[in-house]
C-alpha cells in the first residue's frame, strides 16, 4: 500500500488545525500533489492497474488524488472515495493556530501537550487520535489489495501507530510531509517513506 498526504493548502502554511474543514490546496500543493503522482508512476510502472485508487472525502485530498493520477498518465477520475479516510475532527478549534488557542484557553492546549493522542478538543464531533484510530483501523482491515490511498496527516499518524507499533507520543508528534510517499508492508508490519 502506498499512502499520500494532501498537498499543502493555505492552512497547513499557517499551521492552523484544518480538521475536517474542506480547504482547497494552494499552488505548492498542487505542485506536490503532480510530483508526487510522476514519483509514483514510476515506482509502480507496468503494475499501475493491479491498484485499487481510494482517497478521503475532503476536496484537498480529491484534487491531490486527481493531479498525481493526471501526472501518472491515467484518467483523473478514476478512483474511489471511502469516508472513513476523512481527517480528524478538531471540532471547535478547526480554524485557530495553537498560537491563538494558548492565548485565549490555555489549560486545555496543555492539557493536549500532556497526552495529545488521547485529547479531545470542545466540540460535539471532535475526536482524539485513539479515536481516529479505530476508523482508520477499519479500513485497513477492508483493504484486499494493493492500494495507492490519500489522505491527511492525522491518518497517516494513526498508520504509524498501528502498522509501525510506533508509540503513542511518537505518533501524535511525528512530522507527515506532503511532498512524499509511504509505503505500507502490513504483513511485515513496517512503514516507511520514500
Amino acid at each position: 500500500m502506498y499512502m499520500i498526504r494532501h498537498g499543502q493548502t493555505d492552512w497547513n502554511a499557517e499551521a492552523r488545525l484544518q480538521g475536517q474543514k474542506d480547504i482547497p490546496l494552494n499552488a505548492l500543493g498542487r505542485e506536490q500533489a503532480r510530483d508526487n503522482g510522476l514519483a509514483l508512476g514510476r515506482l509502480l510502472g507496468d503494475t499501475v492497474s493491479d491498484y485499487d485508487f481510494v482517497s478521503s472525502p475532503l476536496g484537498r485530498a480529491r484534487e491531490t488524488m486527481e493531479l498525481a493520477r493526471s501526472a501518472m498518465g491515467l484518467s483523473p477520475d478514476h478512483y474511489r472515495i471511502d469516508e472513513r479516510l476523512v481527517e480528524i475532527s478538531f471540532g471547535d478549534w478547526e480554524g485557530s493556530t495553537l498560537r491563538e488557542l494558548k492565548r485565549t484557553t490555555p489549560e486545555r492546549v496543555a492539557a493536549r501537550r500532556a497526552s495529545k493522542w488521547d485529547f479531545i478538543p470542545p466540540g460535539d464531533d471532535a475526536e482524539s487520535y485513539e479515536i481516529l484510530s479505530w476508523r482508520i483501523g477499519s479500513w485497513m482491515a477492508s483493504v484486499e489489495k494493493p492500494t495507492v490511498c490519500v489522505c491527511h496527516g492525522g491518518v497517516i499518524r494513526t498508520v504509524f501507530r498501528l502498522i509501525g507499533d510506533m508509540s503513542r507520543e511518537e505518533a501524535a508528534e511525528i512530522g507527515i510531509p506532503q511532498d512524499r510517499i509511504l509505503r505500507i508492508d502490513r504483513d511485515g508490519k513496517s512503514v516507511s517513506w520514500l
